[in-house]
C-alpha cells in the first residue's frame, strides 16, 4: 500500500492554523482585569521593543518613537495609549541608535585605587556632580591598585564608548592609553600623574603639605621624628616622604634609616615599623604618617602606650577631631580635587585642545592636639 502524503503547502498551512489556535487559546484564558505579563517565550536579558510596544498600542513604530522622543504630531489620546502600552510592557528607550546618530554615549568612567577608601567617597561624588551638570551618567570601579587591573577595567569602559576618563592610576606606564586618546576620549588624571604619557593631571602638593606637617613637629621641640608611609612605588608617597626629608634638612636634623617605613598600609605592617622607631636605646618622639590609613593604626597603637608621642597625619579623617588628643592632619580636599578633574575633563570634551595641564591643589594643617604634645626626653 503507497503511504499518504501531505502536500508541502498543506503542511505549512497546518502549522500556522495550530499556532493561531494556540495563540487564541492564550488570549482566551488572560484575564483582562490583570496586569499584562510576560509571553511564555520571554527570557531574562531580552528586553522589550518599540516594536512591541507598537504592537501593544495599535500605532505605527514612527508614531512610538516620537513618543519616546518627546517629538510633536501624535494626539493625546495616541500618546496616552502608547504611554500606557510602556508602562505595561517596561520599556525603556535603547540609546544606541542615538549614541551612533551624536558621536557621543554621555557617559564617563572614573577608575579609583579602592571604592571603600573613605577619601574616595567625596573625589567620587564631586565628579559624579559635575558629570552630572554636563548630563553624563558616571561608571566607576576599583584598581585595588593593580596596574593589570587598572589596564582591563579602562579598556573595558573605552570598549563601552565612555566619553571620558578619570584615573587615578595604579600603572606607571599608561602608553596603552594611547589609541584611546588619539581617537578621542579625553583623559584626566587626578591624584597621582599618568605614567610614560602627556595628559592633563590633578594633584594634591603632598611635598608641601608634607614638609609644612614635619616642620610643625619641629616646631614643637621635636628632633627625632619617624616617618611611615605608604609603598615607594606610589608617587603621592615619595613625595611626602620627599617633603619629609626637605623639612628635616632645612632644620638641620638628620635623618636616621631606622625613621623611616615605606610599605603596604596593612595595620599589622605599621605596627611592626611603629614599635621599631618606638623603642632602643633613643626611640622616636613624633610620628608623620603618610596617609589616613597609617595615621588610623598609628591612633591604636599610640593609645596603647603610657608615654605619649606626638603624631601628624597627612589625609584628614572620620572623627578625627574627636579622639583623645584630637588627630593633627595635614588637609587634602578631595571633593575638590574630583570637581577640578571632572571639570577638566568636560573642558576636554567641549572641545579645548590646548598642551596638558597640570594642576596643583594646596592642602591645609589642621592643628588639633596630637601634633602640638611635646617630647619627653
Amino acid at each position: 500500500m503507497t503511504p499518504r502524503t501531505t502536500p508541502p503547502g498543506d503542511a505549512r498551512r497546518a502549522r500556522r492554523a495550530r499556532r493561531r489556535t494556540y495563540e487564541q487559546g492564550l488570549e482566551t484564558v488572560a484575564d483582562p482585569a490583570r496586569p499584562a505579563t510576560r509571553s511564555p517565550e520571554r527570557r531574562y536579558g531580552t528586553r522589550p521593543t518599540m516594536k512591541d510596544v507598537a504592537a501593544r498600542a495599535g500605532v505605527g513604530l514612527k508614531t512610538v518613537s516620537r513618543v519616546v522622543n518627546g517629538e510633536a504630531g501624535v494626539s493625546p489620546d495616541t500618546e496616552r495609549r502608547v504611554q500606557e502600552a510602556i508602562t505595561a510592557l517596561g520599556f525603556r528607550r535603547n540609546d544606541s541608535a542615538r549614541i551612533l546618530r551624536k558621536g557621543r554615549t554621555a557617559s564617563i568612567g572614573l577608575v579609583l585605587e579602592d571604592l571603600a577608601d573613605p577619601f574616595y567617597a567625596p573625589l567620587s561624588r564631586a565628579v559624579e556632580e559635575v558629570a552630572r551638570t554636563h548630563g553624563a551618567l558616571l561608571i566607576n570601579g576599583s584598581s585595588a591598585e593593580d596596574p593589570d587591573r587598572e589596564r582591563e577595567l579602562v579598556l573595558a569602559l573605552c570598549a563601552r564608548r565612555v566619553d571620558g576618563l578619570v584615573i587615578v592610576p595604579a600603572s606607571d606606564d599608561h602608553r596603552y592609553l594611547e589609541p584611546e586618546i588619539a581617537a578621542g576620549v579625553a583623559t584626566v588624571f587626578v591624584d597621582r600623574p599618568p605614567g610614560l604619557i602627556e595628559a592633563d593631571m590633578v594633584l594634591s602638593d603632598s611635598f608641601t603639605g608634607a614638609r609644612e606637617g614635619v616642620a610643625h613637629l619641629i616646631a614643637h621641640g621635636h628632633r627625632r621624628i619617624g616617618f611611615i608611609g605608604d609603598h615607594p612605588k606610589i608617587h603621592t608617597a615619595t613625595e611626602r616622604l620627599r617633603g619629609y626629608e626637605a623639612a628635616m634638612a632645612e632644620a638641620g636634623l638628620p635623618v636616621h634609616p631606622s625613621w623611616l617605613a615605606l610599605g603596604g598600609t596593612e595595620p599589622e605592617r605599621v605596627r611592626v615599623d611603629a614599635a621599631s622607631m618606638l623603642s632602643g636605646a633613643e626611640p622616636v618622639t613624633a610620628l608623620f604618617a603618610g596617609n589616613n590609613r597609617v595615621t588610623v593604626t598609628l591612633v591604636r597603637v599610640l593609645a596603647e602606650r603610657e608615654r605619649p608621642v606626638a603624631l601628624v597625619g597627612f589625609d584628614d579623617f572620620e572623627l578625627a577631631d574627636l579622639l583623645s588628643p584630637p588627630v593633627t592632619v595635614v588637609a587634602q580636599d578631595p571633593a575638590r580635587l574630583g570637581r577640578s578633574a571632572a571639570e577638566l575633563l568636560f573642558r576636554r570634551l567641549d572641545g579645548a585642545d590646548d598642551a596638558p595641564r597640570r594642576v596643583a591643589q594646596p592642602t591645609r594643617l589642621i592643628a588639633r592636639g596630637s601634633g602640638e604634645l611635646a617630647p619627653r626626653d
